[in-house]
């Protein structure tokens, strides 16, 4: 068996086994439907929906939907959440929230990809019946620990007004979703322009960041943690682990470290390439350095 199979096989059960964690932690004073705690179902739901998704997948050998179903997942979730929940204020406004980003985001990477004639980040996966249901897998763990301090507050037996946290939330909110968005169009914008084909972007949003889409998310899930919180109580604090996982996601494994193993084998040696890395704030925006 091949190695990376080997790893495959192996963090499988770490996934479902931090689910589990979760789905416990989360289920605490939640709702109970059918004898079931609605947070708990709501996790395994996440995970379901991405294994149904992928069978026609590796059938067809596409990956096309893959992000596509991540975001119809996180909508599921919240629909779910709502009807079967107490759909208090607060639970309409995380449900609206990340409903309208997971909509923006889905659509914007499903056409992307179409554009793109495919995720050449897939192309290994595909063929490995093993490691491609791990990335599934992993996509349903993604949405639900992402969505889970939100999925805990909508689920709650007991309603808290809404407060200084909920504005404040909804606050980082609105920044970091203006920040993704506005920083997805000028990359969009540039791509589009034939002059600048084999060149990288250094204006607009991210001739303050490298990143300024990710300093988004980022930025945006934390707000929903913030508006969650008052709801919070016991073990169910472990579910801020939403945006503290997006943040290692996203700077630690699959957004920053593979954008940048990318752009150095394609500029690696380019003059103007290296002073854009070295005056340009990696993931928090800030004017660009000086050259000296």
């Amino acid at each position: 068996m091949h190695p990376r199979t080997q790893q495959a096989l192996l963090a499988m059960p770490v996934i479902l086994t931090i689910g589990a964690a979760i789905a416990w932690a989360g289920s605490q004073a939640s709702i109970g439907v059918a004898g079931w705690p609605l947070f708990a179902l709501c996790g395994a739901f996440s995970f379901i929906v991405n294994w149904l998704i992928f069978i026609p997948a590796f059938a067809f050998q596409t990956e096309r939907y893959f992000d596509l179903s991540g975001s119809l997942t996180y909508l599921a979730l919240m629909v779910a959440a709502l009807l079967l929940g107490l759909a208090d204020e607060r639970a309409w406004l995380l449900a609206g929230l990340i409903g309208l980003w997971a909509a923006r985001l889905g659509s914007f990477l499903f056409v992307r990809v179409i554009a793109d004639g495919g995720d050449g980040r897939m192309d290994a996966l595909k063929p490995n019946f093993v490691r491609f249901l791990m990335t599934w897998t992993l996509q349903g763990l993604w949405v639900f620990l992402t969505a889970s301090c939100a999925l805990a507050a909508m689920t709650t037996a007991t309603a808290v007004p809404l407060g200084g946290f909920a504005y404040l939330g909804a606050t980082l909110w609105i920044i970091g979703f203006a920040c993704e968005v506005v920083a997805d169009h000028q990359k969009r914008v540039f791509r589009r322009d034939p002059t600048n084909k084999g060149r990288f972007i250094t204006s607009g949003l991210w001739a303050w960041s490298q990143h300024p889409n990710y300093f988004g998310e980022i930025l945006l899930w934390f707000g929903i943690a913030l508006i969650a919180l008052p709801t919070l109580r016991g073990a169910q604090y472990a579910t801020l682990i939403s945006p503290i996982f997006v943040f290692v996601l996203l700077t630690r494994i699959s957004g920053i470290p593979l954008l940048r193993g990318r752009a150095r084998k394609r500029w690696g040696e380019d003059a103007g390439y290296l002073a854009y890395r070295a005056r340009t704030a990696t993931l928090f925006p800030r004017p660009p350095k000086a050259q000296s």
